[in-house]
């Protein structure tokens, strides 16, 4: 985060240090051509049973981004009110977070309140001051390596006004502001535990501020499948002093999540026309596609599919292990046999 003092302008006003780069601002253009082709589908929000999925993956991927062991199934039951043999602490984590999520219609993202109002459900039993600034100097390490050692204790009310005095005013669109936000929050690490699972619920408040049905979008699930390059991303613009590597980052995970949300529906509507499930209408689809054509490649697939390229990879390696297909030759010079 920028350090109006070090440069003897104390009362300079916040200012992200981010490049807006040409393609950052592809990658903007790019989601909400994605937001549309998605909001196009829909009579104003997903369905009931799809927000309540999507809000289920969100929350697991979330905290299992911090250790949190439980499966989808495990929080699935939690979600119904069923008990659950797991560590009190991970259910604990569960339950705050229930709590969080449905709590954001009643926040604004700028306003310093509701940030700790959001930190207190979130940690609430699990630390000892939740909803409360740290009173000591925090590290942040991957294994015994200290990666980023946090400003000082007595600078974290003013960095946090600071960082909502600029977003309550930004001009910038919204998918960056939401972007910087999360990358501040982990800078800044306002509180003793539970950083980072904020800075990725701050980051869909503000989201969803912009288009409600980003509220339902489980942006946390892809971050949790490239876990390595959320951490290196952030460590790169620690080290750049700019947050174009994050905000690059976080925009493709929006970006992916959005056509994995426009495939998942895709398949709903395969699935009708053929009798199937959603996943299995899509394995269908390939499967026939490639008896015709087996030199197809993912990319291809993807663009006849309507669906994300690493969407389509993930279907042909299920594909793969059940039996279903088998790869001959280079990625680039062989074919599919389907079996």
């Amino acid at each position: 985060m920028a350090d109006p003092s070090s440069s003897g302008e104390a009362d300079a006003p916040y200012s992200p240090p981010l490049t807006l780069t040409p393609a950052l601002l592809s990658q903007v253009a790019a989601i909400a051509e994605a937001l549309g082709r998605w909001s196009a589908r829909q009579d104003a929000l997903p369905s009931p049973r799809l927000r309540r999925e999507n809000r289920i993956h969100t929350i697991q991927a979330s905290l299992a981004i911090e250790q949190n062991t439980l499966s989808i199934e495990q929080v699935t039951a939690l979600f119904d009110g069923q008990r659950v043999i797991a560590p009190a602490r991970d259910i604990q984590e569960v339950h705050n977070a229930i709590a969080a999520y449905d709590a954001l219609p009643r926040w604004d993202p700028s306003n310093p309140q509701h940030l700790l109002g959001a930190h207190g459900l979130l940690m609430a039993g699990l630390i000892d001051a939740p909803g409360r600034f740290r009173s000591g100097g925090v590290g942040i390490y991957r294994g015994d390596q200290l990666v980023h050692m946090a400003p000082p204790a007595a600078r974290v009310p003013g960095l946090v006004n600071d960082l909502l005095a600029w977003l309550a005013a930004s001009t910038w669109h919204p998918l960056l502001v939401s972007c910087v936000a999360h990358y501040e929050l982990e800078f800044i690490h306002p509180f003793a535990d539970g950083n980072g699972r904020l800075g990725r619920l701050w980051q869909t408040l503000i989201l969803s501020r912009w288009n409600p049905l980003l509220a339902w979008l489980p942006i946390e699930e892809v971050i949790r499948s490239r876990q390595q390059g959320y951490y290196e991303s952030l460590g790169q613009a620690d080290q750049l002093g700019d947050l174009e590597p994050f905000v690059s980052y976080q925009l493709e995970a929006i970006h992916d999540a959005l056509h994995s949300e426009i495939g998942s529906e895709k398949g709903s509507e395969m699935a009708s026309e053929i009798g199937a499930t959603p996943g299995t209408a899509i394995d269908a689809v390939i499967l026939r596609d490639l008896t015709t054509e087996p030199s197809l490649s993912a990319r291809r697939l993807a663009e006849r599919l309507q669906l994300s390229q690493r969407a389509v990879e993930k279907h042909l390696a299920a594909l793969q292990q059940k039996g279903r297909l088998l790869r001959h030759g280079s990625p680039r010079g062989g074919y599919w046999q389907v079996l």
